[in-house]
């Protein structure tokens, strides 16, 4: 057990979260330049494949945190690039409905290959317990994220 107080030991999280923040980012800037992408559409990318469906652009831009237009963009820029292809929305024909396409997937694929498996592997130091809490702690930081970019949004 630590000797650390609550105040300090928060502190210490706080400092830990933002490096493991800083090096994501860069890691994903890394990522993005070797895919010839910008970060924030291998973002869209990534959230994309996390989606069990396809989504209309207004569903990427809050998913994104980004504008309406910002999010048109990203799209026109996916699309250009070979990632996302866009269909009619078959419940309401006004609508586009955008989904990753296959054409890049083993390039995607093998450029995670390397990272995957390091990020993998320094997972395998924690218990079952211990990554249930890291979940809990990712999963209820990533909606305080969300929360507070809208709010910059709005602001």
């Amino acid at each position: 057990m630590s000797n650390r107080t609550r105040a300090e030991t928060v502190a210490a999280v706080n400092v830990a979260a933002r490096r493991h923040h800083a090096a994501y980012t860069l890691f994903n800037q890394a990522m993005a330049e070797r895919l010839g992408l910008h970060p924030t559409d291998l973002q869209c990318v990534s959230l994309l494949g996390l989606e069990p469906r396809p989504r209309s652009t207004g569903e990427i831009a809050e998913l994104t945190g980004l504008t309406s237009g910002s999010a048109s963009r990203l799209v026109d820029r996916l699309e250009r690039a070979g990632l996302v292809e866009r269909q009619p929305d078959p419940g309401d024909r006004r609508k586009m409905l955008v989904s990753l396409t296959a054409h890049r997937s083993p390039e995607l694929e093998a450029a995670w290959q390397a990272p995957g498996r390091a990020f993998a592997q320094a997972l395998d130091e924690f218990t079952d317990d211990e990554l249930g809490l890291i979940e809990r702690y990712l999963q209820r930081t990533t909606q305080v994220g969300s929360e507070q970019t809208q709010l910059m949004h709005r602001s």
